[in-house]
């Protein structure tokens, strides 16, 4: 999430792109909003499967569309391409899928006594 934060806060001011509507803050490339969005749709994919990012990355299809239709018109396509791009990137720098395998857990018994063994592997 630090990654994203900081790749769209350093693109807003580097870039000073002007907003659509007029507002001269420099601040709309790329969406944060959208950013945001599609960081946690391409955390859902790359860690659980497309069965919960398909959905994911159907809602942060809406939230890049209501950035560009919403109230006051923030963001242009080119705004809400660059957050999704930002967004995906820094999960997929830092983002490994889940696998049941990184946890081992053992238990023994024996002559009145009892053991539980709990590894991760990294």
């Amino acid at each position: 999430m630090s990654a994203n934060l900081t790749a769209t806060w350093i693109l807003k001011y580097a870039i000073n792109k002007p907003r659509p509507e007029g507002r001269t803050d420099g601040h709309a490339f790329p969406s944060g909003h959208t950013s945001f969005a599609f960081q946690g749709a391409s955390f859902l994919q790359r860690r659980y499967g497309w069965k919960y990012g398909i959905p994911a990355y159907a809602i942060a299809g809406f939230v890049a569309y209501s950035r560009v239709e919403g109230l006051n018109d923030r963001h242009d396509g080119w705004d809400v391409l660059g957050g999704a791009l930002v967004g995906i990137g820094s999960t997929y720098l830092f983002t490994t899928p889940y696998m049941q395998e990184h946890f081992e857990l053992s238990f023994q018994s024996g002559d009145g006594s009892y053991a539980l063994g709990l590894v991760y592997k990294f």
